[in-house]
């Protein structure tokens, strides 16, 4: 088993977050309507989900750790599974010019939204299904608030699929490791399918044989 890592909670923990009233607001609806991840998701109303999803270079911080932490060279080969808007891997484009940097996503709304950079490494795919890449293709994978919006089944798959195609991989999703931050969870996910503790996922990870990094964010 890999690493248990601190890349992203940095920022996760900059937002504030009135989970009783995402709870109390037409919750059901507003789920369905997210789990569409059309322009709603992304660029609608935050009730159902980012708020408007826009550039603004956040994510530089979080590839300059990913480079440290991989030591990852111009010139490597990088994928992101569920990608969205493609923010993050295009950070890591600008770091690292000569990197073959590839993502996929299942919204099509995110991927005809993305960075324009990076519209041509782009395609639309499950992260469930198979990649159409071989065996060991790529220095590192990562897969950043996705795999947690996958049945259990599905998760399988995925992270199969993750640690085939990977050298290295890290996988970030939601976690609660209380009560509270359960609740919490529960009224802010609009579109998560595996509620998971720590150990949980740690323990999915070994039974699917995933032997990269992780972490998890937590709604406190």
């Amino acid at each position: 088993m890999g690493q248990l890592l601190n890349i992203v909670t940095k920022l996760h923990t900059k937002t504030s977050r009135d989970y009783v009233s995402r709870m109390v607001d037409e919750k059901i609806t507003c789920m369905t309507k997210s789990k569409e991840y059309g322009h709603d998701y992304w660029d609608g109303d935050r009730r159902f989900g980012y708020g408007g999803y826009k550039y603004d270079g956040r994510w530089k911080v979080v590839a300059e750790d990913l480079i440290a932490q991989y030591n990852l060279q111009d010139g490597c080969k990088i994928l992101d599974v569920g990608c969205g808007k493609a923010f993050l891997i295009y950070e890591l484009q600008q770091l690292l010019p000569n990197a073959k940097i590839v993502g996929f996503d299942s919204s099509e709304y995110g991927l005809e939204n993305a960075k324009e950079e990076m519209k041509p490494n782009l395609f639309s795919h499950k992260a469930q299904d198979i990649y159409p890449f071989g065996d060991n293709e790529f220095d590192l994978v990562i897969s950043l608030t996705t795999l947690h919006n996958l049945k259990v089944y599905e998760l399988k798959s995925a992270l199969q699929e993750v640690q085939r195609v990977s050298k290295n991989a890290y996988i970030m999703v939601e976690a609660y490791r209380n009560d509270t931050e359960l609740f919490n969870l529960e009224c802010w996910a609009l579109t998560c399918e595996s509620f998971f503790r720590p150990d949980e996922w740690i323990w999915l990870y070994n039974e699917y044989g995933y032997t990269g990094d992780y972490e998890f964010i937590y709604f406190e």
